[in-house]
């Protein structure tokens, strides 16, 4: 039997007509850049995520950029964030001249430890502190972090919060979506995404008149009006193409991620049959799990476990193998190997299973079947 990690054909399938439908009046249209693709989006996607405004952006790591670039965040800034992520999130901070502080991880959830966010901040000379602008938490996998703990310290110290929410949309944190809790969103639709686009797109959700506006600006190279510039700007707009075929989408979300939640559960089960109780499973502790991953911890040989999942035709992937204060671009933070243990540990131990809403019962019993054979027989 053949599971691969994720089947957009599958999706595709399923909305066709709705596809080729929007995408024609795109083509008929000419407007290929911004406009009512776009505009429409943005109401629908703000409105999903409780939020005042959303402004469609190039890509999930632009909205990152640009949202660290509207909050003045700049050369030798410091902005709190995880080591255990993808390289977008550190990597658009040390793209502005700011320096990523890192903080490690909850052992459970794999998003930033609030604790350890405090006992950063708390250990900072009054020089690093006159620095530091911004938390990043990121919503890994899904699942919100612990925001109450992480609002707190940014108003006690007048940090900007920006949520990394791309792998988030519709996560909840007591009743709050993702996305709409923090100063900023930012959202990616990459196509493999819960909610993604058929290339590069993104978007960011602010609560913000003030922030709204100046994201806009910022989109078209901080021209405003047209040809005059008051600030520097980039090229962050979003393609009217995606715009579509992502509000297309969105319609089908909720159906998807309730898919997800019941393959999720069907994996615990199966996992809780199959005796593997060595197995650590995702823990579901902020409200609202969406699944962009199902994560499973084993405790020995993850890599050869993935190996043999291959050789029996089922997709795997590691995310992350080296978590960021070990990346070599950043070794002028002067981190090193034992700094940040449990997002090594997470590294080396962790491995995400198919879990995409068109996965049937038969493929997920053949996954747990091989986990089983490989560790128990």
């Amino acid at each position: 039997m053949k599971v691969p990690l994720l089947d957009l054909k599958a999706q595709y399938n399923s909305i066709r007509e709705e596809i080729l439908k929007v995408t024609q009046e795109v083509y008929e249209s000419q407007y290929f850049i911004l406009g009512p693709k776009v505009e429409a989006l943005e109401k629908e996607i703000a409105q999903y995520c409780s939020s005042k405004h959303a402004i469609g952006v190039s890509s999930g790591t632009d909205a990152l950029l640009i949202s660290i670039v509207a909050a003045d965040i700049g050369h030798e800034d410091l902005v709190i964030t995880t080591p255990y992520t993808f390289f977008a999130t550190a990597g658009s901070i040390g793209r502005t001249g700011a320096v990523p502080v890192f903080v490690d991880i909850d052992p459970d959830t794999y998003n930033i430890s609030t604790s350890g966010i405090e006992n950063t901040v708390n250990g900072m000379t009054s020089d690093q502190s006159s620095k530091l602008k911004a938390i990043m938490p990121v919503q890994l996998y899904g699942q919100c972090a612990d925001m109450d703990p992480i609002l707190k310290i940014a108003e006690k110290h007048d940090l900007v919060v920006i949520e990394d929410a791309a792998q988030a949309i519709g996560a909840e944190y007591k009743g709050k979506r993702a996305g709409s809790i923090g100063d900023f969103g930012c959202f990616s639709f990459f196509p493999s995404k819960n909610l993604g686009a058929f290339g590069d797109g993104g978007i960011v959700t602010t609560n913000s008149d003030e922030l709204y506006e100046k994201l806009k600006i910022l989109r078209v190279h901080g021209s405003y009006p047209k040809y005059y510039h008051k600030i520097i700007g980039g090229n962050f707009r979003l393609d009217a193409l995606q715009a579509a075929i992502v509000s297309v989408k969105l319609k089908h979300l909720d159906g998807w991620t309730a898919a997800r939640q019941r393959n999720a559960n069907r994996y615990r089960e199966l996992f809780a049959s199959a005796g593997l109780d060595n197995i650590k499973l995702p823990v579901e502790s902020q409200g609202r799990h969406i699944y962009n991953q199902f994560v499973i911890s084993v405790p020995k040989k993850r890599d050869d476990l993935r190996l043999f999942l291959q050789e029996a035709k089922i997709g795997t992937e590691v995310y992350y193998p080296v978590p960021m204060h070990l990346q070599e671009c950043f070794s002028y933070l002067n981190y090193k190997k034992g700094d940040f243990p449990v997002s090594e540990h997470a590294a080396s131990h962790t491995l995400a299973l198919p879990i995409y809403p068109e996965l049937t019962e038969d493929q997920q019993a053949y996954v747990v079947k091989k986990i089983k054979e490989f560790y128990l027989n």
